[in-house]
This record gives C-alpha cells, structure tokens and sequence, in this order.
C-alpha cells in the first residue's frame, strides 16, 4: 500500500474530526479547555504548600502553671492553632462533629501537682481519625509538644538536685534521632499530591475522549460514512448538525436520507488505514494533551534544577500514558459495542487508580490481590517514573523500562483499536446501540 494513501487518510480523518469539533463545542471543550481549567484548579487548590494552622481544642481542668505552657507551646507549633477553651467534654465533641476543630487536648486536674511530686501526669489527645492527614499531622505536634514540655520539666528537676544542664539533657535524653529528609525536605504538598493528582486527573479525561471520539460514530452510525472518508470512497462529506442526529426510536433523519451509500459497512477494510485514520482522528486530542502535559509538568517541575533528560524522558512518557489512555477508552467501547458500557468501563478504570498507585498510600502495604491489579494500571508505572525523576532525582537509565513499557502497549492497543474498528465496520447491525 502506498504511502501515499496512509497519509492521506490520517490527514482526512483529521480534518473529518476537526470539522466535528467546530461544530460541537462541548467536545471541543472536552478536549481543549476542560483540561486546562482542571490542571490550574488542581495547582490552585494545593498553592499553600505546607498545611498549618490546624484548629484544636482545648480542655484545661488544671489551670496551673505547667498547664499555661503547655497551652502556650502547643499555640505556637506552627501546624497546630488552639481555636477554643472548653470547658466539657459535650461541647468539644459537638465542636469536632460539626468540623470546627480535629482534635481536644484534655488536661486533667492536679496535673501540674502531680509533676511537682514526680507521680505520672498523662496529657489526653482525642483525635477525629477520620481525617488521616490532619489527626496524622496534629497528633506528630501535639507529641513533639509534649516531648518538648516533658524533656523540660524533667531537666529543670534534674538542674535542682545540681546536675550540669547539659548533664541533666544527656541523661533525660541519652538517644536521640537525627532526621534527614532524602526528598521533598520542605514537606511541600505541590509536589506530593498536585503533581501527581494532574496526570492522573489528565489520565481519566484521556480515557473518556478515547471513547466518545470513536463512540460517538458507532452511536449514531457513521463508523461506515467516517471510513469511506479516510478512505478515499467519499471526496466530500457533509457533517451533519445536531439536529440531524439519528434517532433510533423516531423516523429517519436527513442525515440517513442523505447518506444511505455511505452509511453502508465497507467491502473491504484495511487495517494500515485503519491505524493511521484513527491517528488523524485522535490528533487534535493529542495534540491538546501535549500541550497541557508541558503545562503540567512545567508547574511540576520544583524550585530545584532538573535534567533535561530526566525532564524529557517524563515528558515522554506522559504522552505515552495519554495515547494509551486515548487507545484503552476506544478499546472499551468498540469491544462492548457501546459508548455507555465504555464510558462505564473507563470510570470503573480509570477513576480509582491513582489509590492504587503507591503515592498516598505504600504499594507493599497493599494486599496481593491489589499490587496484581496496580501492576496492571499504566497509571501506575507512569507515577513511579515521575517521582523518581522529578522528585527523587533518580538516573534515567532507571526509568527506561517503563518508557519502553508504555512504547509497547501504546503500539499494542493502537494495533488492538484497529482490530475492532475492523470487527465493528463488518457488523452495520449493531451500530446505534446505547
């Protein structure tokens, strides 16, 4: 087959979809604008970098003088805000029910006396767990706090009885643990959850145009007419407008009255075609969705000096994961026959994969069954290279595999979409379906 005819069938694809995207701009939106506004959001929601200011409560039964600090200490941990005094229990519980604080520090009577005369002096935390970054952050304060104020009354005790201060801190505490932070040292929630949240949200609405772009002709019947096209049978071809939309249960439209030739299945289908006709059908997605992954990785790129190829190779493989995603959502609906069963397919799919993916929550602390199904998501694969090269810094020779990964499953389902597209033009039967 000459080459000549492959090009000529992406290029009248492209402009078949182009004309289709004109005329109907909530596809156009879809493609073009929906993502756009969904990776600012994204960056917009997490623009405070550090979570701080958590609001807790207080209920102070002591009133004593270790008490006041311990009061004064926790309203100065930059994560932690004490919002109220209460003075029952019944009034911080309906304070965290109605969501106003996510925690109550409880200190207890005769406290600051129990210390005095060295007896245990239990400092309660209650914690809506509910919220698991918010009880994680607040009880790590609430902890180092209370370390702080315990490790100074006990060496203020110590100092009495004339130990050296910088005997009495050895021996509170003769251990101690020096932290160093390898990655994301400045605990910034950009680079944790946005940077990661983008592509997987890019990743779902790739899965969707993948199955309404070619949905969409199976639903109204012109997978026959948009072959015949790319194909070169048709040098022209009217689109119909939205009123000209087939209705399985009305009488015919002008659309089936106009293009009963060209709605009919095709003698002959060639794969070649097939594939560079859904390339051209599927360029103005991708070519949006290249731009908005520059856009996604330029705010995800961090403060700190990246490598080129460490850029390039995400970069890369980000416009693999979309071309895949827009390969999987068609695979859906052409082996289901509907766009209804894809789009179910894609969301069941696409939407929970990114808490499979390891970042949120550790991949080896998940059950067997969901590290088979995690190994299985490309969302997955996509993530660890990212981190490892925007975030850990990592040598690109060890993302590699997953480029050449992605390469290959993005030529499969590519290969795969063209197999059903063939299946679905030698069945004109069940074209319309739902």
């Amino acid at each position: 087959m000459r080459l000549t005819k492959l090009k000529d069938a992406f290029v009248r694809s492209a402009a078949y979809e182009r004309r289709f995207l004109v005329k109907n701009p909530w596809d156009l939106a879809m493609v073009f604008w929906i993502p756009l506004a969904t990776v600012l959001l994204i960056w917009w929601i997490f623009s405070q970098i550090q979570i701080t200011d958590l609001p807790i409560g207080v209920i102070d039964n002591d009133r004593g003088p270790v008490a006041n600090t311990a009061l004064r200490y926790l309203e100065a941990n930059p994560n932690l805000t004490v919002k109220q005094l209460y003075h029952t229990p019944a009034a911080a519980k309906a304070a965290i029910l109605q969501r106003d604080i996510y925690a109550v520090v409880i200190i207890p009577e005769d406290f600051s006396r129990n210390i005095l005369l060295s007896k245990p002096a239990p400092i309660v935390l209650q914690v809506n767990a509910q919220y698991g970054t918010h009880s994680g952050i607040i009880q790590t304060s609430v902890q180092s706090v209370i370390g702080t104020l315990s490790a100074g009354v006990e060496m203020k005790r110590l100092v009495k009885q004339g130990m050296a201060p910088s005997q009495a801190a050895i021996a509170y505490s003769p251990i101690s643990i020096q932290r160093i932070s390898l990655f994301n040292a400045a605990t910034d929630y950009q680079q944790f959850l946005a940077s990661t949240v983008i592509p997987a949200l890019l990743h779902i609405l790739a899965m969707v145009i993948g199955a309404t772009t070619i949905g969409r002709e199976l639903r109204d019947k012109r997978i026959g007419r948009w072959y015949h096209f790319i194909n070169g049978s048709h040098v022209y071809l009217t689109l119909p407008s939205k009123n000209d939309q087939p209705n399985n249960n009305s009488q015919p439209s002008p659309l089936d009255n106009v293009s009963d030739s060209q709605n009919q299945a095709p003698e002959e289908v060639s794969i070649p075609v097939l594939v560079f006709g859904l390339l051209g059908k599927y360029f103005w997605p991708l070519l949006a969705y290249s731009i908005w992954s520059i856009l996604a990785l330029w705010l995800a790129a961090p403060q700190q000096s990246i490598a080129i190829s460490a850029l390039m190779v995400t970069y890369i493989s980000l416009i693999l994961l979309m071309m895949l995603s827009f390969w999987l959502g068609a695979i859906f609906t052409l082996g289901s026959f509907s766009l209804r069963m894809g789009l179910s397919a894609t969301g069941f799919i696409s939407a929970p994969s990114y808490a499979f993916a390891g970042v949120t929550f550790p991949y080896v602390a998940i059950s067997k069954n969901a590290q088979h199904w995690s190994d299985v998501l490309p969302l997955t694969h996509y993530l660890k290279l990212h981190i490892a090269q925007l975030q850990m810094q990592a040598p690109v020779l060890i993302s590699l595999p997953i480029v050449y990964g992605l390469t290959l499953a993005t030529l499969v389902t590519l290969y795969l979409t063209a197999l059903l597209s063939k299946r679905a033009l030698a069945h004109p039967e069940r074209w319309g379906a739902r």
